[in-house]
């Protein structure tokens, strides 16, 4: 039962929950880039190369102009034109901000049942680098190495 001297607080109460719970529905960059990471992976693996490259910006780079945004979407497209499959396992990403950026890191193991690519398959050590456009996080550049 409230008294008549605490129903003043309710309308105070009401009006903080109001002005805090939408902060809390805010999914923090670190989880958004993960989430993106983890899509491309998808992606990937059902050869849809729009959604490879939707989380990309317009300028990226991949392994300093070995790989643009264009030239990935198309190598997807080459992938299932051909009716191969890619396989990808993602390992742990670790996300570390710089300044107003971010820089994901980690591990991908890439396989295959085609021949299309049998000299790209394997463990890579992958990091990329993502800014804030448009209201969302986008993959700008990404370098990787082989592991073996």
């Amino acid at each position: 039962m409230i008294r008549s001297g605490k129903t003043g607080c309710l309308p105070l109460i009401a009006m903080l929950c109001a002005a805090i719970l939408p902060g809390c529905r805010h999914t923090p960059g670190e989880v958004q880039v993960r989430e993106a990471i983890a899509a491309v992976a998808r992606a990937a693996q059902a050869g849809a190369a729009g959604d490879v490259v939707a989380p990309l910006s317009d300028d990226f780079d991949g392994n300093a102009g070995e790989l643009d945004r264009s030239a990935l979407a198309n190598m997807v497209r080459l992938v299932a034109l051909r009716g191969e499959h890619v396989g990808v396992m993602l390992g742990p990403i670790a996300v570390e901000h710089r300044g107003a950026r971010m820089v994901a890191t980690f591990k991908v193991t890439l396989s295959s049942g085609g021949r299309l690519f049998p000299d790209r398959l394997g463990i890579y050590q992958v990091e990329s680098a993502w800014r804030r456009e448009d209201g969302g996080w986008r993959c700008y550049t990404a370098s990787w190495k082989p592991m073996m």
